[in-house]
């Protein structure tokens, strides 16, 4: 056994046991953050203090919510869906949808999960490792994005949905491989990957409806930023005269029509005019805007945007390879996201979530494009990965150890 094959076997080994101990330390992150704030006013009918029961209840207290207090309805109706389950139960679900979502990212960045054994599988499970520990390594506010409940039916949840109509666009490129981690083996990505983005999703034309209206109908930034990439991709393939589905319209439309039904509800307005912001001038306004623009981009995201331009330096400028068309979208709906903030009067860290998704599809494609070109900087890029996981793992064993009394 050679020095190489043995890197790789420690590295296989060392990937197998993090992912439940990941695994673990999610649930009893999740485990030690209780329900709280809103969570305990979602558990009710909102209107009044009368808990919900059934799902007749969550209707009449999202028709109440969108006509008071904001248009999230799919949200906030997961969110009571969720603390219908039980804390316990909850919790478990939502380490799940971690999972989930972390697979997706993978699935959009041009990989997707397989077993296997070899350097194939060890790169498949490397790179769903990698994205668990982004989730939480270059979190801005992980507790509140991802363990606080309303947080995760606003995010962690609503991502995997924005993400995977995002996909089924995406994959519609013909130049784009399933490279980032499939075929960092065997280097057969390019032809499989074009082969791919010819074949229909089954029952997409079916599915396509829900899955837009509810991408649409997330949050007032990531709907409205993955409709316009969509229009894009629509746009890209009619320029190279290539024939339009039926359900690309489908979607597109769908998800328009959700973007609008979140941003026009009724209680937006009632909410936004208790804003204190409203009582200030016009060029103050900016000014706060512009402040809350800067803060997301350069203390929320700024680990995230840090090590998207590393690799793209090392990926396009050091190693001359293409950034590739689904890379660029990827990163214009981060950009759209991050920008149609500066109409909202307020940008907590929490709602960078979506917009350091994208960026981390962004850096794991790129990372699968280096493997594919350099497959010794494997145990580097494997490094870097690491770090951010155990970066991650400090973050909710510190949090554990505070909560469990070990850190007074």
């Amino acid at each position: 056994m050679d020095r190489k094959e043995k890197t790789y076997r420690l590295l296989w080994v060392v990937t197998c046991a993090l992912l439940p101990v990941t695994a673990l330390v999610l649930y009893l992150t999740h485990r030690a953050v209780p329900f709280m704030m809103d969570d305990l006013w979602y558990a009710t009918k909102l209107a009044s203090e009368e808990p919900i029961r059934n799902l007749r209840d969550i209707v009449e207290a999202q028709i109440w919510h969108y006509n008071n207090w904001g248009g999230r309805s799919m949200t906030h109706g997961l969110l009571q869906l969720i603390l219908l389950m039980g804390e316990r139960a909850a919790d478990c679900c939502n380490v799940l949808v971690t999972f989930l979502l972390a697979e997706v990212i993978c699935l959009v960045a041009g990989g997707r999960f397989s077993g296997g054994r070899g350097e194939r599988g060890l790169a498949a499970l490397s790179g769903l490792l990698a994205a668990v520990g982004m989730l939480v390594g270059l979190n801005a506010n992980w507790k509140m994005s991802m363990f606080w409940q309303a947080g995760a039916a606003n995010y962690l949840y609503i991502t995997v949905f924005l993400l995977l109509y995002l996909y089924c666009y995406l994959r519609e490129l013909p130049e784009e491989p399933e490279e980032s981690w499939e075929g960092f083996a065997d280097g057969d990505g390019g032809e499989a990957g074009k082969a791919a983005g010819r074949r229909e999703l089954p029952g997409i034309t079916l599915w396509i409806l829900p899955l837009g209206l509810l991408a649409g109908w997330s949050n007032e930034n990531m709907g409205p930023a993955v409709w316009i990439v969509s229009t894009l991709v629509m746009a890209a393939l009619w320029r190279r005269k290539r024939k339009l589905r039926p359900w690309m319209a489908f979607g597109n439309l769908a998800c328009l029509a959700g973007s609008l039904l979140v941003i026009a509800a009724p209680g937006n307005f009632v909410r936004n005019a208790q804003v204190p912001e409203n009582q200030y001038g016009v060029l103050w306004r900016l000014f706060l805007r512009g402040y809350a623009e800067s803060a997301a981009a350069l203390e929320y995201l700024f680990p995230t945007v840090l090590l998207t331009v590393f690799v793209l330096i090392l990926g396009k400028g050091v190693l001359g390879l293409a950034v590739g068309r689904r890379n660029v979208l990827l990163l214009a709906a981060a950009f759209l996201s991050w920008g149609a903030m500066a109409l909202s009067p307020h940008y907590p860290d929490r709602a960078t979530f979506g917009t350091m998704t994208l960026l981390i599809c962004v850096i794991l494609s790129m990372s699968g494009r280096i493997l594919r070109a350099r497959k010794e900087l494997f145990p580097m890029l494997y490094g870097v990965g690491a770090l951010i996981w155990l970066r991650g793992m400090f973050f909710l064993g510190e949090f554990l150890a505070i909560s469990w009394g070990w850190i007074r």
